[in-house]
């Protein structure tokens, strides 16, 4: 693994290590190199939900697509670092699904408030899918008074970064929003 992996992964089980009580399964599933004893854990019956996130990080990270519905399960959970974790796997996983699952997540109304790794993963991507989702998450995102300006915010950064002139009308309809006029200023002029 790399040492970026690496340093991912010691922030993982730093954080799971608690929530497994440190059991010698949680030791077992850390240090193991056997994809196929992580695999189990995904679809064994009882499975706690650490070993689940433990095993799909690992997997994802090593390109193993069985990874793949745990860690977009993850991506959408109501823990932020879940999310963290199951983005960063789901980037080194390199599915070709995984944009359209980000964009469905991000684009989801009903699940807005855990959109935010979501638009995150997209703007890494940069996938086919990416400005699209953005756009659309952005359109309904500036209204006056919408409780998600976190989201919004990473729409925004999102799009400047991925400098695609189709997000000009919805950057531009962003300057009247006080808490995204800088950033929508940064991201049109990144436009061109």
């Amino acid at each position: 693994m790399a040492s970026g992996t690496d340093e991912e992964l010691r922030s993982l089980t730093d954080r799971l290590h608690n929530e497994a009580g440190g059991s010698a399964e949680f030791l077992r599933l850390t240090v193991t190199g056997d994809h196929e004893e992580l695999a189990v854990v995904l679809t064994a019956a009882g499975q706690p939900l650490w070993a689940r996130e433990l095993a799909a990080f690992r997997l994802g990270c090593a390109g193993d697509g069985r990874a793949f519905e745990a860690l977009v399960l993850l991506l959408n959970h109501r823990d932020p670092e879940r999310c963290v974790s199951a983005a960063y796997a789901l980037a080194r996983l390199d599915d070709p699904r995984t944009a359209r699952a980000a964009a469905a997540l991000a684009t989801n109304g009903l699940r807005t408030a855990y959109a935010l790794h979501p638009v995150r993963l997209l703007t890494e991507l940069r996938a086919p899918e990416s400005v699209p989702a953005l756009i659309r998450t952005l359109e309904r995102l500036i209204a006056p008074g919408d409780p998600h300006p976190r989201v919004a915010l990473a729409c925004v950064e999102g799009l400047g970064r991925l400098r695609d002139p189709r997000a000009r009308p919805v950057l531009a309809a962003a300057l009247r929003r006080p808490l995204l006029a800088a950033a929508a200023t940064d991201a049109l002029s990144r436009l061109g």
